[in-house]
């Protein structure tokens, strides 16, 4: 993979070559109230294009979280506009979409199958079809030896699989990841990384994902968005330009380079603001 030829997209170039939207977000604000209102997001725009990976990365609060969930429907915008395959997503998640979070979300008590089915099984599924699902998911996960083991049996990273397993069967066309890998090491990150990368080219899902990496949303990321310090706007849009095959190999492109040191260039005043220290050269 040592042939890309990385020029970054302006964000008014890409906006005019943006393929069907699949997300949007128009005039996205979120301000929480109290009696110092905060101003956590925004105002922002954002397209996310049917099967993109695209990736965000800000200073800490900057909103990143909020952002996505916003666009999950678990949170409702201050002000602004979100729609999901033309629909208003509003009030609760949309269906097709599918959330994983940075928290091992895996119940204790459950085994890796039941976990897996859990969702399922709430939603009345037939139990043949919760079968099917739940025996290719954990197979594509590559937890196959592991489906009667529980939680505790198993590693962060491989808690981590069932957790995408479980958001896997219920088939989303969009799946949102907050920090999916953040508690792990280095190492399991990179090949966390490579598993989601073939779980978004055998899906054909769009994704986004929150990152604080920035080697994680360079290696990943179609696009990457950065973000500002609070209150959260994109003052950046990177478009990566590797080829749909990629996978931790990328790392060691003299491109990756180039991407990384875009970001951290956008990246840095704003992280420098977010603790306090804005007049840091």
């Amino acid at each position: 993979m040592g042939d890309h030829d990385v020029e970054p997209a302006t964000i008014g170039a890409y906006v005019r070559l943006m393929p069907e939207a699949h997300a949007s977000l128009r005039g996205i604000t979120r301000v929480f109230p109290g009696d110092k209102p905060l101003h956590a997001l925004g105002p922002l725009d954002l397209d996310i294009a049917r099967g993109e990976l695209f990736s965000v990365v800000g200073p800490s609060g900057c909103g990143k979280s909020t952002l996505l969930d916003v666009l999950a429907g678990l949170s409702a915008p201050t002000a602004g506009t979100i729609r999901f395959e033309g629909n208003p997503v509003a009030g609760q998640v949309p269906d097709g979409i599918g959330v994983v979070f940075q928290e091992d979300a895996s119940f204790p008590w459950l085994t890796v199958h039941d976990n897996v089915a859990f969702g399922l099984r709430r939603g009345g599924v037939d139990p043949a079809e919760i079968t099917r699902r739940v025996d290719y998911a954990v197979g594509f996960m590559g937890l196959r030896e592991f489906t009667r083991a529980y939680p505790a049996q198993l590693s962060g990273g491989m808690r981590q699989r069932v957790c995408i397993a479980r958001t896997l069967v219920l088939q989303p066309r969009m799946i949102l990841l907050d920090e999916p890998f953040g508690a792990l090491d280095q190492q399991t990150r990179l090949l966390m990384g490579d598993e989601l990368l073939r779980l978004w080219r055998e899906t054909g899902a769009s994704v986004l994902l929150i990152t604080h990496a920035l080697d994680e949303a360079a290696m990943l990321s179609d696009r990457v968005g950065v973000m500002s310090a609070r209150p959260g706007r994109f003052i950046d849009m990177v478009e990566t330009g590797w080829a749909r095959d990629r996978d931790s190999r990328i790392v060691s492109d003299p491109s990756f380079g180039v991407v990384t040191g875009r970001l951290w260039s956008s990246l840095r005043a704003e992280s420098m603001k977010a603790i306090g220290r804005p007049g840091v050269a």
